[in-house]
């Protein structure tokens, strides 16, 4: 067998490879003497028909059963030979099989690329840091206090903040249009679920009132029939609501389920839950900060097979969020090529951490693991059947140490970059976009 490879294009190689005749014509040979024995000829007994007469019926149909095995049987070989790495399924270009003449065929594929460690200690990785100040903690008081609020009904004029209960019809071109009436209906003012105008228009209004609202459907407003509509709407204020906040003491405590309720270890809990979750941001946008890092550190090409299955991938994810939260694709057609910058992303990624997985002989540390599972089993009522959950299944216990060992190459990171803190509050974390 000769096997040769050319570069064509970055990570795109063409292979050749020559298979002799006696290679292929011993095999063929061995199966037409099999053929001899079961084949069923017209004047010959079963067993007994001649070599010759099966060569002269069969030969061409068992080369090319032949060809097609032998090019299995080699491709592999021939890659192994020259010790290339396909990111993907080769593509058999084209075949060259005439009797007598052996067998050629070229094959076309893009092999992972060549990774070298970049030197991080030449790129800065932000650091945020924060802390949770005693007005955070008023703020998150208020909104606890907000989410329990209770409505009470009131005579004044209705102002921001305020809950009315109203009737509408809404008319285009004076005809009322497909779901544009309701009764009953309750509506926060400032709650930004109107469109806008809406709920603008009823500030000031009473109870018993007739409001007449002149508002414009948005030109992105999903009924695409509404889109871009001046509308007209009738209102009647049924009654007019104020909201009540219940007051910051012992009893609010108890109800939040506050164990040995007081307003002081209210404070104290709530302080540790936001804790915990600015604790998670704060991992999370370093994490982020050192993947930026890793990304600019190495330039390499990413092999278009593994773009294209990672954009399935993050594809197919989509749609499987979208079911669970009640939607349905109704025969959506998406191109997976939109989410090609992320796959590049997350492939290019891949890579670099495998690298230096392998190169800094990084091996997952099997009490990280355990401590893991068990920051992952705290919140619920019985953690030790989480456990129990994770340790008894190989697929699930390999995700978390996955996890586990990209949190020890972040680590490594850390100590090769040049990593710069950068003083932030406890809002802004909270507010900012994580990647």
């Amino acid at each position: 067998m000769q096997v040769s490879v050319e570069t064509t294009d970055g990570l795109e190689r063409k292979m050749t490879v020559v298979i002799e005749e006696e290679r292929l014509s011993s095999v063929i040979d061995g199966r037409l003497q099999d053929m001899t024995k079961t084949v069923k000829v017209k004047g010959f007994r079963t067993g007994k028909v001649p070599l010759k007469i099966v060569k002269q019926q069969y030969a061409q149909q068992v080369r090319q059963e032949v060809v097609g095995d032998v090019l299995q049987s080699t491709l592999y070989e021939a890659i192994g030979q020259e010790k290339l790495n396909p990111a993907g399924q080769p593509k058999i270009d084209s075949i060259k099989s005439d009797p007598g003449q052996g067998m050629e065929y070229t094959a076309l594929f893009e092999v992972y690329p060549e990774v070298k460690l970049g030197d991080l200690s030449k790129h800065t990785i932000e650091k945020q840091v924060a802390e949770i100040a005693d007005a955070d903690v008023d703020e998150m008081l208020e909104t606890v206090r907000g989410q329990h609020k209770e409505w009470v009904t009131t005579d004044r004029a209705a102002k921001e903040g305020d809950q009315l209960n109203i009737n509408f019809k809404g008319m285009i071109d004076g005809e009322v249009f497909p779901g544009g009436e309701a009764d009953d209906m309750p509506i926060e003012l400032g709650s930004g679920r109107m469109i806008k105008g809406f709920e603008e228009g009823l500030i000031g209004a009473k109870a018993g009132d007739d409001v007449t609202l002149n508002v414009t459907f948005p030109d992105d407003y999903h009924a695409k029939d509404l889109a871009g509509k001046p509308a007209q709407f009738d209102t009647h204020v049924n009654k007019v609501e104020e909201a009540q906040l219940p007051e910051l003491n012992d009893d609010f405590a108890k109800k939040l389920g506050i164990k040995d309720a007081s307003v002081e270890n209210m404070q104290k809990e709530i302080k540790e839950s936001m804790q915990q979750e600015l604790d998670v941001r704060l991992n999370t946008q370093m994490k982020s900060s050192v993947m930026d890092a890793l990304i600019n550190a190495h330039d390499f090409d990413v092999p278009k097979p593994l773009i294209e299955d990672e954009s399935e991938a993050i594809k197919k994810n989509m749609l499987e969020n979208l079911k669970q939260q009640g939607m349905q694709d109704q025969g959506m057609q998406i191109d997976a090529s939109m989410f090609a910058d992320q796959a590049i992303r997350r492939v290019k990624l891949g890579l670099i951490m495998s690298e230096i997985a392998q190169s800094e002989k990084i091996e997952v540390d099997e009490g990280r693991v355990k401590k893991k599972i068990e920051e992952i089993a705290a919140p619920y009522e019985q953690p030790q059947q989480v456990i129990d959950w994770y340790n008894g299944d190989n697929q699930r216990l390999a995700e978390v140490k996955a996890l586990v060992t990209e949190e020890q190459i972040v680590d490594w990171a850390m100590e090769k970059a040049k990593v710069v803190d950068k003083k932030v509050t406890f809002k802004d974390i909270m507010n900012s976009e994580q990647k």
